[in-house]
Order: C-alpha cells, then sequence, then structure tokens
C-alpha cells in the first residue's frame, strides 16, 4: 500500500498508548489498531482531525504516500 500511516512514530513522541489513544477520540481500539497496521482502507476527516488534534500534528505528519517504484529500488 503507498500510503503509510506513521502512528506509531506520533505516539512515542507523545508518550501515549494505543489505548489511551483511542479512549481520547472515541473510537475503538480494534478500529485503530488497523488503521496503525496500515490496514484501514479508508478514514474519516473527523477521524482524521481527531487524530490530528490529540497529536498535535498536521494530516502530513501522520500519512505520507511512497511510490511503489521507490519501495522497489530500496
Amino acid at each position: 500500500m503507498p500510503v503509510i500511516v506513521k502512528l506509531d512514530e506520533l505516539l512515542a513522541r507523545q508518550n501515549m498508548t494505543l489505548t489511551q489513544l483511542a479512549g481520547r477520540i472515541d473510537i475503538t481500539l480494534a478500529n485503530l489498531s488497523i488503521l496503525k497496521t496500515g490496514k484501514a482502507r479508508a478514514i474519516r476527516f473527523g477521524t482524521l482531525e481527531a487524530l490530528c488534534r490529540e497529536l498535535k500534528c498536521q494530516p502530513g505528519d501522520l500519512l505520507s504516500f511512497a511510490d511503489d517504484d521507490s519501495k522497489a529500488s530500496k
């Protein structure tokens, strides 16, 4: 998947667990885990907004795009 979710990095920077974040943004731990592992197929803007608010970041800090060609060359 070319979209990479950098939730682990942001959680570490905030010294926050996935469980704490799930409680703060009112999302199930299971759904947040799916997002964290990169298995999510979509994200609602409301969820993205809540994540950015709690993690004090911008959407670009949370998500990045890696072209499939750039992965193959590494």
